[in-house]
């Protein structure tokens, strides 16, 4: 992938969780108080069927059941997960515990895609972390044992899902649009009968709310997730998730210009730090691409059946390239 096409994946990649981060104000100023079940069921199940009405691929095979675990991982648990912890946690930590996702996608990626991380990486997760936290955690008391239960589970749902979301690619024929209502439909349909049991009916809904709603279904999950699919499936697992420290910003920035929220100092250099280890983990994989490119053919290196560019083999021994590379399921 060349330099240019790489950025404008990463540009459109962190359209997603810039848009999670209106969620937030969205939510204060729109809906309803106490329907953080519905709230995720709207979000999910009427972008998930529209999806699949515009693509109009259904899975085939084992596809149903990896469709189903997906939808499960990055919608189903994550979305109530992520609101309860929301409620019960203080002073934005739910912010800083999902702040460690590229930190946990760094171990899945290495028990399940068997990539062992990169110090630089590691160094990027725990200073985006570090940013975060300088940004929205603020002096609260005891914690809410429960609430930090559900935003480890919800960050750890969404990782796995995003590693197994590169494991498993696309199948043939499908693109991101068909993917994502595969997953945004299935998870709607998880959350559906425990929105119902717990909440009850829908509420009533004035002007606000429903175009709030529309905004979260249509703009906030059906097209950032296909953003996010899409780039997850262009991009390291690492760097797709190191984009996710951007949602958090994007919501204490609104918070300032919408809300008149104060930006103090410490918050400052927080959103600096968090941002700038965004940056460093696109541009961290850059320059040992390039020195391979640049040194030219050798009998060790083979074409990348994807981008065409030249791959060094792994230590101790040559790499062997596939017989056919028209098998890559993306």
């Amino acid at each position: 992938m060349s330099a240019h096409r790489r950025a404008a994946v990463v540009a459109l990649t962190a359209l997603a969780p810039v848009s999670w981060g209106t969620t937030y104000v969205v939510t204060t100023e729109f809906l309803p108080p106490e329907r953080p079940l519905f709230t995720a069921l709207v979000r999910a199940l009427p972008a998930g069927l529209l999806l699949l009405a515009a693509a109009r691929v259904l899975p085939r095979g084992a596809w149903w059941w990896k469709a189903a675990v997906l939808g499960a991982l990055n919608i189903g648990a994550f979305f109530p997960l992520l609101f309860l912890s929301a409620y019960r946690l203080p002073g934005g930590l739910a912010a800083v515990v999902g702040s460690m996702g590229p930190l946990l996608v760094l171990g899945l990626s290495a028990l399940l895609l068997g990539r062992r991380p990169a110090l630089r990486d590691v160094l990027a997760g725990a200073v985006a972390a570090l940013g975060v936290s300088m940004v929205v955690l603020k002096a609260a008391g005891a914690l809410d044992t429960l609430g930090v239960t559900a935003a480890f589970a919800s960050t750890a749902s969404m990782s796995a899902g995003t590693v197994l979301t590169q494991k498993w690619g696309r199948p043939e024929g499908a693109g991101p649009l068909a993917l994502t209502g595969w997953q945004l439909t299935a998870g709607g349909l998880l959350i559906a009968p425990l929105a119902f049991l717990v909440e009850g009916a829908p509420p009533a809904l004035d002007a606000g709310a429903a175009g709030g709603y529309a905004y979260l279904a249509l703009v906030n999950t059906a097209v950032a997730y296909c953003l996010w699919f899409r780039g997850v499936g262009r991009l390291t697992a690492t760097q797709a998730t190191l984009l996710g420290p951007l949602s958090p910003l994007t919501a204490a920035v609104l918070g300032w210009a919408a809300l008149g929220e104060s930006l103090t100092a410490l918050q400052l250099a927080g959103m600096a730090l968090a941002f700038g280890a965004t940056v460093a983990g696109q541009l961290a994989s850059v320059p040992a691409r390039r020195r391979v490119r640049a040194r030219g053919p050798d009998v060790d290196a083979v074409p990348c059946p994807r981008s065409g560019m030249l791959e060094a083999p792994p230590p101790g021994g040559t790499r062997v390239a596939p017989a056919d590379p028209r098998g890559d399921a993306r």
